[in-house]
């Protein structure tokens, strides 16, 4: 069987920006992806404003994702799972807007038990204006290749320190026995580990997982919950790392800590633990803007 290092990587890809996607949000599409998440809050609720990680629908599938896959040989593209997410916020997405996605395959970096593709995606509207910027970190489980090309992983790391004093929220939750099917139509993430447990298996996994989105997802909720109620969008940054597979009959618990100012604003830091006892999300990142 041949390694990684002796498939083609199309490594001539990196910073080739894809054709622009255009989306047309309605506030069917933020409802569903609200309902998906069992999202409570009632701008999201009522398909007023998107909730913070909607930007992924008709940006990841149809932009981000084929840039990072045009740089993958095709025989370890199934091999994917979701490494990290980071979104840069420029202005809130509402009903009736019409925007353009593109996207680049911006890096390239081994490690030890696999390789990361980093892309880029922007989201702008029909005149130009930036609305959303968001990196997706795919990591290609086993395969290998000795390269570190292109744009590093973006900063959110998670100051340990936070863990000496009591956190300054905590949100628990547990997932439907429906949730990643829900999730995958209103996201349109049609990747088979979340929907099919034989198939799953196949993959080396125990069996369907939750779209790391979807937890994601899960902590906006907590963020805006505790954070920003009044005006979700005053989140001007959310980034995660995912660090462990999550699988629907688990709860997770999201511990957040207030970490000073940053760029944007008052810092929020964020882990989420399984009641398994894995961490499932490290490095969190939000910034709450006044």
């Amino acid at each position: 069987m041949s390694t990684s290092t002796e498939l083609h990587w199309n490594l001539d890809k990196l910073g080739q920006w894809g054709d622009p996607a255009r989306f047309e949000v309605t506030r069917e599409k933020i409802i569903a992806y609200a309902e998906a998440t069992n999202d409570e809050h009632p701008a999201h609720r009522a398909g007023d404003l998107a909730p913070p990680v909607f930007p992924v629908v008709g940006a990841l599938i149809d932009a981000i994702a084929p840039q990072i896959m045009a740089v993958v040989p095709g025989e370890i593209a199934m091999r994917v799972v979701h490494g990290e997410q980071d979104f840069r916020y420029h202005q809130p997405i509402r009903p009736g807007m019409t925007l353009v996605n593109r996207a680049a395959a911006v890096g390239v970096h081994g490690a030890s038990s696999g390789v990361v593709v980093l892309g880029k995606g922007t989201t702008e509207t029909d005149d130009g204006e930036l609305v959303v910027e968001q990196y997706m970190a795919a990591f290609f489980r086993g395969a290998q290749l000795d390269v570190d090309e292109g744009e590093p992983l973006t900063e959110h790391s998670f100051d340990p320190s936070a863990r000496s004093r009591e956190a300054d929220a905590r949100v628990t939750h547990s997932y439907d026995a429906d949730q990643t099917h829900r999730y995958s139509a209103a996201s349109g993430d049609p990747m088979p580990i979340h929907l099919d447990d034989d198939f799953a298996k196949a993959m080396g996994l125990p069996g369907i997982i939750v779209h790391g989105l979807c937890t994601m997802a899960f902590c906006g909720r907590a963020v805006v919950s505790e954070f920003c109620p009044d005006d979700p969008t005053r989140l001007k940054r959310f980034a995660v790392r995912f660090a462990k597979i999550v699988q629907p009959t688990e709860m997770v618990t999201h511990s957040l800590w207030r970490a000073g100012s940053g760029e944007h604003g008052q810092r929020i830091v964020f882990e989420t633990t399984s009641d398994n006892g894995n961490v499932a999300i490290k490095d969190g990142l939000a910034e709450i803007g006044a």
